[in-house]
């Protein structure tokens, strides 16, 4: 239980509604605030995924009613998790709103598979995209020639089924075929795998891969040979 009192954390108010990040997977990169969430108001899991606008009308509707509505998001609710999307909803219809941020797996995510981000001796900028736009396509809006001179490390988020066009779109605009990969899958939690390769031979090697899955390519995936600490957990338990 969260000591709300000590922490000063606000009042989940009824007819309000909290878009809270719950992070890559591992329960303990759960912030404060979400866990005072989370103590507050239940999870109904296990139905099928409804379309965007019937979650926000439901979203709607149970605050109306009067009800703390938590609404749970795997990593940061605006990081490619539409919590944009269902925040001006709530606000066009006069809900009561708090965003909880929480860690992206584009960040926590890769810190567990030992490849920091950013590092200062490699890059000095980073580029975040998603894999698909609505229809599940690679994003058409995309400059894809700015994309790949932008930055030095670019991490990929639901890009598993898009990848194959993602390289060879890379490539055609000056990205190296020898620039390393790494795809983790299931981060954060112990089903967490990592593959390391190129960029021009990533599409055949993730041929399998288990999602959900955060892609980086850069130099910073060449840290992860020093850096995996939780590798090395495994190997040294007591550590």
């Amino acid at each position: 239980m969260i000591d709300s009192a000590r922490l000063e954390l606000p009042d989940f108010a009824p007819g309000s509604v909290w878009l809270v990040g719950a992070g890559p997977g591992d329960p303990g990169l759960l912030s404060a605030l979400a866990l005072h969430a989370l103590d507050h108001a239940g999870k109904r899991g296990g139905r099928p995924s409804p379309s965007q606008p019937d979650i926000s009308a439901r979203l709607i509707r149970l605050a109306q009613e009067g009800r703390r509505v938590l609404r749970l998001k795997g990593g940061d609710p605006c990081v490619f998790g539409r919590g944009g999307e269902e925040a001006l909803a709530l606000a066009a219809a006069g809900i009561p709103f708090r965003i909880v941020p929480g860690i992206t797996a584009g960040i926590g995510g890769l810190a567990y598979a030992g490849i920091p981000v950013t590092h200062r001796e490699i890059n000095s900028a980073v580029t975040f995209l998603t894999g698909h736009d609505s229809d599940g396509e690679v994003p058409g809006g995309l400059d894809w020639n700015a994309v790949a001179r932008g930055a030095p490390v670019l991490v990929l988020y639901m890009a598993s089924r898009n990848l194959p066009n993602i390289v060879t779109r890379l490539l055609a605009a000056g990205r190296r075929p020898d620039e390393p990969v790494a795809i983790v899958s299931k981060a954060t939690t112990p089903a967490q795998s990592v593959l390391v390769s190129t960029l021009g031979e990533i599409a055949a090697a993730a041929s399998g891969i288990q999602t959900p899955s955060i892609i980086v390519i850069g130099e910073v995936v060449r840290l992860r040979a020093a850096l995996d600490w939780v590798g090395a957990l495994d190997r040294h338990p007591s550590g």
